[in-house]
């Protein structure tokens, strides 16, 4: 669709055009309509071109046409290939900006240009929209599965460009905060954004009501920060008895408000290293279906953690009412497995910081925020087992004797038995029950046998995504059936998704 940008921007504001710079040829559609809709006198329109498959842990290394690079961070990286490939990118960029700095110069719109290397490249489109003035980010076709991250973590407006003057807009959040009619086409344009498909590797935030609470802190400018004991204070009425919502393992769980958005504060005793392993954790992680903390704060005595306040519960308490399993449909139920598969992934493979295993997953663990997106919670039992840097002697303290294989097998059993709970709409915690049959022992054998209507939740009797159910099913089987098999998560995922249909012992 054609459309026309929200004129709310100012002079000497950035335009930030963001291109995946390993494609052979660059996307100009974004150059072209950031310049036409976008630009105004006295902008900077920036291209920026990520390089992101040089090296296996390249860190950032921005470099300005023309100018020395400059290297920000360690990582294994061939310099010689790097300098190469950069210059060749430079060379290919010159001719593709060549035919813009005429029409850039006539209407007094500066053109500049960066080549960033590097394995992530969210992370370095985030840090440069932070860097200086950005009003617009503008992504090109190939970076359409990092939109969403990239958009959780600026205020900005932005926009991807899939192809000549078709755009998706997500406007910036204060757009998204009036109501006045000037700004209603650009919100028509956000619910408008495009379907899911089965190969896509991230569900789209569906937009919920456009409140002033509606976003989650966690994913705001400035969170995770500290907090002082005295906004505490504030934000829990003086730690009142009536704010506590929960009392478990000497931990309270106080409700309140921040900056009109609710909150939930972990108080934690004096010295309880939970305290210390979740903060560690939680403050190196960033995935969208992580609950993640918005801030922290320790004192002589109690040591505090913020988090988003979890509005629609957990899986497990959604499930066990059946108004409302019954409207968690089987797609949404597969999504739901596919954004937890895709979270332990990252957190076993594709950390930064080294292998994380969360050793409690459940669907007392998986919460709805208010956008939709299921979200894994509960880090209390969570370990580094991967971890190279240097630690407090008081604070940082020693990891969990815990096996990297063994860790990863009980994240992966874990996962099996919360894909038996999204088949069959019971809660795993019920086999603790001595009255009742254990979930494993009971659905398992009939999935086995491809019984799955005697497992199946009965309260759901659309047949339709059969095939979905399908998939979580033999993922189950995988997770479940051949404990001495060491399964990643990639492998688990790739058959939640019907990407194929792997076997135990194959």
């Amino acid at each position: 669709m054609g459309l026309e940008a929200d004129d709310s921007s100012s002079p000497g504001e950035t335009v930030m055009v963001v291109m995946d710079a390993n494609r052979s040829r660059g996307n100009v559609h974004a150059i072209e309509w950031a310049l036409r809709h976008v630009a105004r006198r006295g902008h900077t329109v920036l291209v920026l071109g990520l390089l992101c498959e040089i090296g296996k842990r390249a860190s950032c290394f921005p470099f300005h046409m023309g100018e020395k690079l400059e290297r920000l961070g360690e990582g294994e990286v061939d310099p010689t290939e790097l300098e190469e490939e950069i210059a060749r990118k430079r060379d290919e960029y010159k001719s593709c900006l060549q035919p813009f700095y005429r029409h850039c110069k006539k209407n007094e719109v500066k053109l500049e240009s960066k080549i960033a290397a590097g394995l992530c490249p969210r992370k370095v489109t985030v840090d440069e929209a932070q860097s200086c003035n950005t009003c617009w980010i503008i992504l090109d076709s190939h970076l359409k599965k990092d939109k969403t991250y990239i958009y959780a973590h600026v205020c900005c407006n932005l926009a991807l460009v899939k192809g000549k003057d078709v755009v998706t807009l997500m406007p910036s959040k204060v757009i998204l905060q009036k109501s006045s009619l000037k700004h209603r086409r650009v919100d028509d344009a956000l619910l408008s954004n495009e379907p899911i498909t089965d190969d896509q590797e991230e569900k789209s935030i569906t937009p919920p009501p456009k409140t002033c609470c509606w976003y989650p802190l966690a994913w705001r400018t400035g969170f995770p920060r500290y907090f002082t004991q005295s906004e505490l204070e504030v934000i829990t009425s003086g730690f009142s008895e009536e704010n506590i919502v929960q009392t478990q393992d000497n931990v309270k769980v106080y409700q309140g408000q921040f900056q009109e958005t609710p909150v939930l504060v972990n108080c934690f005793s004096q010295n309880d290293e939970r305290f210390w392993s979740m903060l560690r954790i939680l403050s190196r992680v960033r995935h969208r279906n992580i609950l993640n903390i918005v801030g922290y704060c320790f004192t002589g005595s109690s040591m505090f953690l913020l988090f988003d306040f979890p509005f629609m519960g957990t899986l497990e308490i959604n499930l066990q009412n059946d108004d409302l399993a019954e409207k968690i449909l089987w797609k949404a139920r597969w999504y739901i497995a596919v954004e937890i598969g895709a979270c332990l992934r990252y957190l076993h493979e594709q950390c930064v910081d080294g292998l994380i295993v969360h050793l409690s997953v459940c669907s007392s663990n998986v919460i709805y925020p208010l956008g939709g997106s299921a979200m894994l919670a509960n880090f209390m039992t969570a370990k580094c087992l991967k971890d190279g840097s240097p630690g407090d002697n008081q604070s940082l303290t020693h990891c969990l004797n815990l096996q990297e294989d063994d860790g990863i097998a009980i994240d992966v059993h874990d996962y099996g038995i919360f894909l038996l709970e999204l088949i069959t709409g019971r809660s795993a915690r019920c086999s603790l029950d001595p009255d009742k049959e254990d979930l494993i022992d009971w659905a398992l054998p009939a999935i086995e046998k491809g019984s799955l209507s005697e497992v199946r939740d009965p309260r759901l009797t659309d047949t339709t995504d059969d095939r979905l159910i399908h998939h979580m099913a033999q993922a189950a089987l995988l997770c479940l059936q051949d404990l001495n098999r060491r399964i990643s998560m990639s492998e688990v995922l790739a058959v939640v998704r019907g990407h194929e249909i792997a076997r135990p012992g194959c």
